[in-house]
């Protein structure tokens, strides 16, 4: 059985708020899991698996702008800012840095 872990992070890559899921269920359990605790912000980076209409309309109600990629089934694609976009490599850093620390805390 797998996990799957999403996070909300700050704009220097340290998590605020995790939340595990199974490994099979969709990222959309996530995204509304994660959504009331968002904090204020201007923008979120995201994968394309949190690439929905009703999280787009949920974040715009919120205030903040979303910088995800549309999925590739999409039939109209999705304007994002590429260049933002490309900072995402922080969250990354950061789930591989929680990784190397659970091999830490296993041994």
């Amino acid at each position: 059985m797998n996990t799957k872990l999403h996070a909300i992070c700050n704009s220097k890559g340290r998590p605020l708020n995790l939340f595990v899921t199974a490994g099979q269920v969709s990222d959309y359990i996530g995204a509304r899991a994660l959504l009331s605790s968002l904090p204020d912000v201007d923008w979120l980076l995201g994968d394309r698996g949190y690439d929905a209409d009703w999280f787009r309309e949920a974040l715009q109600d919120k205030g903040i702008r979303a910088c995800i990629p549309g999925r590739k089934q999409r039939k109209t694609p999705v304007k994002y800012d590429k260049r933002r976009y490309k900072r995402r490599n922080r969250i990354e850093i950061m789930f591989g840095r929680l990784k190397d620390w659970r091999r830490v805390a296993t041994r």
